[in-house]
């Protein structure tokens, strides 16, 4: 027994179990439980049965106006929110990592809504902060504009919910602030002794030697804001007129309020092809904007 204990095999296996038992029950055993629902008539406190493709024909043909209003209106938050949080990000982290004094805290307090800013209560005060005659309202009307309802516009209730993901940009900024310290220093003094400035040593040496990083951090932005719910949920349960019904809340309304948990289980499935394709379009094109420095 101590030989076999003491193989560094059977060590990594052991260490490896937590998240080996978690990972078959709390990830793959609900993905396969849901995969068969979703050819079920599961609705919560009653036995499936199997119905086959019903729910996706359903899903396809019979709601498929509020789906596809429900899908539209995710893609919508996604090409808003995920460039513009990238791009703070990578500013952020480009300004953070040049020596100056107290760095160390700046990094803590700009990484801080990252830790709050997915609870309920950070939400709770968010959507205060935006609706009628709250502060943004009254901000609006202080510097001579017109207050804004944002909550009460189909076509603007999105926009606080962009700015409130933009808002917890700490996770990319780190990982960015990473990948620019590692770039060598040699490159940025050669490009001084040829006289590049500081745009063009920017454009011609950070952006490519960034470009593995930017790809990164561009797929796992892509798949967080594909499952947004929270903000939805607390701010604006999916209105007006579902103009912020995203994927993930339609389906948890499916599954946990109109208990039909086989017709949820079915557009679970879906959302996992639309984040599937999205994330293999974006490495398919990746090729032609990412490139090693050395290359």
């Amino acid at each position: 027994m101590s030989r076999f204990m003491n193989k560094d095999a059977v060590a990594g296996y052991i260490f490896a179990a937590p998240f080996i038992i978690g990972f078959l029950f709390l990830m793959v055993g609900p993905m396969g439980m849901s995969l068969y629902y979703s050819f079920t008539n599961f609705q919560l406190g009653r036995v499936p049965t199997w119905i086959g493709l019903d729910n996706y024909s359903r899903l396809f043909f019979n709601n498929f106006t509020d789906f596809h209003n429900s899908v539209m209106v995710t893609f919508r938050f996604v090409f808003l929110s995920v460039p513009v949080r990238m791009v703070f990000g990578l500013m952020i982290a480009y300004v953070l990592t040049r020596k100056m004094k107290g760095v160390h805290f700046y990094r803590s307090v700009y990484y801080l809504p990252t830790l709050i800013g997915g609870s309920i209560a950070v939400a709770l005060v968010w959507g205060q902060l935006f609706q009628e005659n709250g502060v943004v309202y009254n901000i609006f009307e202080a510097v001579g504009l017109s207050g804004v309802a944002w909550f009460d516009s189909v076509s603007l209730a999105i926009y606080p919910l962009v700015l409130m993901n933009v808002w917890q940009f700490g996770a990319a900024m780190i990982i960015f602030a990473a990948g620019l310290k590692d770039i060598p220093e040699s490159y940025y003094e050669a490009a001084e002794i040829d006289g590049a400035n500081k745009w063009q040593a920017f454009f011609k040496i950070t952006l490519p030697c960034l470009s593995p990083i930017i790809l990164y951090n561009l797929v796992m932005q892509t798949i967080s804001a594909f499952m947004t719910f929270t903000q939805a949920f607390v701010i604006t349960n999916g209105g007006p007129a579902g103009g912020t019904n995203f994927v993930a809340l339609y389906i948890y309304q499916h599954a946990f309020v109109w208990r039909n948990m086989g017709y949820a289980s079915a557009m679970s499935w879906i959302l996992l092809l639309i984040i599937a394709v999205s994330t293999a379009i974006i490495l398919l094109t990746s090729k032609r904007w990412t490139f090693y420095a050395n290359e």
